[in-house]
């Protein structure tokens, strides 16, 4: 089953936080239903004209079509699309090309690809879960799998401060090649809380973030909004934000997590960000 439309969440600005309510912030930033067991569900927003959402195959074949809400008649035709697969082993087809997922690993798609599809191994219901995030492209770059550990790996963060954490970058300027697409998995090292610290914006990128891994009793505290009229979001396992430019993105949680981080915008630069210490945040 595939949706017939995308759901579509128009851009906001900063003026728009301080007279939302906890469930505006939610309708507006928070994607909770990711992954559908014999779904694909894609959500539109339309910062930066990000398409992102989840693959479910549960033992069964979805395929990727067209959508009129990005005018087109097949999903890659105007597109790229990161894939990271968060579940058990699975498959992606890409005209005809099949290529095995397990979890972790991260497939790029350019444009231009006519067919793809997701299904679990063997026909068996491995439960792979395929995160997907897209963006508009203007050329045709490779397709490329990277399995986990084999992107560039950055050890990043102190266990003084709780934010130890291994970032595997794997669609960025230094390795697999995109259009706009930067996107990459990061694991926090064990008594490790904080996904980043001090919290920063990407004033010429939008980002959003997929926590998974967390407890069913466990919950990511997200924060959001202007350094100085700071807002946040509760967040449970397997769940996305959408990160504006000029929000600042930073969490913690109350258990131990991982999360896909994935960016497209102006540049790829991974580290063209403008720092929000601590001590600015209101």
């Amino acid at each position: 089953m595939t949706q017939t439309h995308i759901p579509q969440r128009y851009a906001t600005n900063p003026a728009q936080i301080p007279g939302m309510t906890t469930q505006d912030l939610r309708d507006t930033y928070l994607i909770p239903d990711v992954f559908v067991p014999g779904e694909i569900r894609l959500t539109y927003t339309h910062h930066d004209r990000i398409v992102l959402g989840g693959a479910v195959p549960a033992g069964g074949v979805l395929e990727l079509g067209g959508y009129p809400e990005i005018r087109s008649d097949y999903f890659l035709e105007h597109r790229e699309v990161g894939i990271i697969n968060v579940g058990g082993t699975g498959k992606v087809t890409a005209d005809g090309e099949v290529y095995t997922l397990v979890k972790g690993a991260c497939l790029y798609l350019g444009r231009g690809i006519r067919s793809v599809s997701f299904a679990d191994v063997d026909g068996e219901e491995s439960g792979a879960q395929f995160y997907l995030f897209s963006a508009p492209a203007h050329t045709a770059y490779p397709s490329a799998l990277v399995s986990p550990g084999e992107g560039t790996v950055r050890e990043l963060g102190d266990q003084l401060t709780s934010n130890r954490r291994t970032l595997n970058q794997y669609i960025h300027e230094n390795g697999v090649k995109s259009c706009q697409i930067v996107m990459g998995v990061t694991e926090l090292h064990p008594g490790s809380m904080w996904n980043t610290m001090p919290a920063h914006t990407h004033d010429r990128r939008t980002e959003c973030y997929l926590y998974f891994d967390l407890p069913e009793d466990a919950r990511v505290i997200h924060l959001m909004g202007e350094r100085e009229e700071t807002r946040h979001l509760v967040i449970a396992d397997r769940q996305a934000v959408i990160s504006p430019s000029w929000s600042l993105h930073s969490g913690v949680g109350t258990s131990s997590y991982t999360f896909i981080w994935a960016m497209a915008g102006e540049n790829q630069a991974f580290d063209d960000m403008d720092a929000a210490p601590v001590t600015d945040l209101r």
